[in-house]
């Protein structure tokens, strides 16, 4: 099955599935098959474990350690080298999935309680907002209103690897010639910027929920569940991070 999503269709190219192994499965034991209700469950328990976490790293961490900065950069690297393992060994996302939840669980919990600290309540609105769009995006795809068509998932990757190499060369400018990329401060065009970000984050919700759907009625393998399921737990920590981005360069302007 081809997917729509780049991280799940890097674990479908790493999954050692035959069709007949499908075939085999269906036959024997449904229960080693992925499903749409094991997917939905699995997102429930990342999506509990990332909270937990988070509010533990907002409440505990500083008055444990006196700065959070260390617990900030450690996890957001952590969080990013569990991805890629459990990018190229999706077998293991039973263990991965989880772990990558609760350590983005403390890089979320630390950078928003740095951003509130700026403008506070900023936190809680952003929160709402994500879960709002969640919300709405899942609506739209439930009643076809935004149909997954094979040129919607090419406009929406399309832009996704815009944005990835847009964010990676900031980065080379901030970094190597001491620039300041066009994308931060307050400005209307920065502003506009993040708002675009922010509409292609939520559009590839529709991605997950379709990759999700599609792998449900392929059988694939019962570790697919978790592998789903931290793919779209890695959409709403982006997404959340782009809302938090842009309410506080709003925020900024008052």
């Amino acid at each position: 099955m081809k997917s729509n999503n780049p991280f799940l269709n890097r674990g479908l190219e790493n999954t050692n599935f035959s069709q007949s192994t499908v075939i085999d499965i269906t036959h024997n034991n449904d229960t080693n098959i992925m499903t749409l209700n094991g997917t939905m469950n699995k997102s429930f328990i990342l999506l509990t474990l990332l909270i937990s976490s988070a509010y533990f790293a907002w409440n505990y961490l500083p008055a444990l350690t006196g700065n959070s900065n260390i617990f900030l950069y450690s996890s957001a690297i952590i969080g990013f080298i569990l991805v890629i393992i459990s990018t190229f060994k999706p077998q293991a996302s039973p263990f991965l999935a989880p772990a990558y939840a609760l350590v983005e669980g403390v890089f979320l919990g630390s950078i928003s309680m740095y951003f509130n600290a700026l403008y506070p309540g900023i936190v809680l609105n952003a929160v709402m907002a994500t879960f709002v769009t969640f919300i709405t995006m899942f609506a739209l795809y439930r009643t076809r209103i935004i149909v997954a068509s094979e040129k919607f998932k090419s406009v929406v990757i399309g832009a996704t690897m815009a944005i990835a190499a847009f964010y990676l060369m900031n980065m080379v400018l901030r970094f190597f010639f001491n620039v300041s990329p066009i994308s931060e401060g307050n400005s209307l065009l920065s502003i506009g910027i993040s708002a675009v970000v922010v509409v292609v984050a939520a559009l590839n919700l529709i991605l997950d929920f379709d990759s999700i759907e599609q792998g449900s009625k392929s059988n694939l393998p019962k570790y697919m569940e978790w592998y789903s399921s931290m793919g779209l737990m890695i959409t709403l920590v982006w997404l959340y991070l782009e809302i938090l981005r842009l309410l506080s360069k709003l925020s900024s302007r008052d």
